[in-house]
């Protein structure tokens, strides 16, 4: 089996051909996935009819599976959330701001994998953010206020009782099926420039949302440099805008990149089922 890669020309990602996900992947085939990945943090799968046992089989090659705390799993597949939206639905777009998938966890998942069921004729892009890049090109006065500090992470602004997806969303008729809890208001310290356990390069990790504050700032220099970093990290030249089709796997590497959903399709409902791979 030969794959063939082929890099979108933005900054980050690649479409790959010449594998079949819906049969089992000899070890050589699933390393050369790996590479791939590494090298381009991003990578599309398209005409792939999988099903959900085939997404987790794909999944596992790269690491267990990931914890997904505050969303219920689809019936049958503990490990499989539906990402979805009805077509009359009115709630806010779900994760439609910049982050990296759990980064409020002890050890948050390495990449997660989505797979395309029903796609709108337009809209619902997913946008990636290079960490690596953001943090390359970075002004040396802002990266000077950050080397050796630690962000504190907590997924309350999201998914606690009072946060976005909490009481308040239940009036929204949210199709996804969310699980608002005191636990998310919990905390976890990162390095903001860390280095990626594989390939040893420097990236930044996380953004405003999920990080909350800065260790030893009081709120408000912690606000005014939070605002800052995302301003930065999210800027045009550091992104990649992904368009789906149907039966298209998307993998991506969460611990140097940020990705967020986009609208744009009223009065269509739109289908994804999510893994995430944990940390190893």
């Amino acid at each position: 089996m030969t794959l063939k890669i082929a890099p979108t020309g933005e900054a980050c990602g690649a479409v790959v051909r010449g594998v079949d996900l819906t049969q089992p992947l000899a070890k050589e085939t699933v390393d050369e996935i790996r590479s791939a990945w590494l090298d381009h943090l991003v990578l599309v799968f398209p005409d792939q009819e999988m099903s959900d046992e085939d997404l987790e089989r794909f999944t596992l090659y790269f690491g267990p599976f990931g914890d997904d705390p505050f969303i219920a799993p689809i019936d049958g597949h503990e490990h499989i959330i539906a990402v979805q939206r009805a077509a009359d639905e009115t709630a806010p777009i779900f994760a439609e701001s910049w982050h990296t998938d759990w980064s409020f966890q002890e050890s948050p998942p390495s990449g997660t994998c989505l797979f395309g069921i029903t796609i709108p004729p337009s809209g619902g892009d997913t946008l990636f953010s290079n960490q690596y890049l953001a943090l390359e090109h970075m002004p040396s006065e802002l990266r000077s206020r950050l080397e050796g500090r630690k962000a504190v992470h907590s997924a309350r602004n999201a998914y606690a009782p009072g946060g976005m997806y909490g009481e308040a969303d239940k009036e929204n008729g949210r199709s996804m099926t969310i699980i608002a809890s005191s636990d998310a208001e919990a905390t976890q310290t990162h390095d903001v420039i860390r280095t990626h356990p594989e390939t040893g390069r420097e990236t930044l990790f996380g953004a405003a949302g999920y990080i909350t504050g800065f260790e030893d700032m009081t709120d408000d220099e912690g606000w005014a440099l939070l605002t800052e970093l995302y301003r930065w990290q999210t800027r045009q030249e550091f992104q990649y805008r992904h368009k789906w089709r149907e039966n298209m796997l998307v993998m991506w590497d969460n611990r140097c990149l940020l990705h967020m959903a986009t609208g744009g399709y009223p009065g269509h409902a739109r289908l994804l089922h999510r893994t995430t791979i944990g940390a190893t």
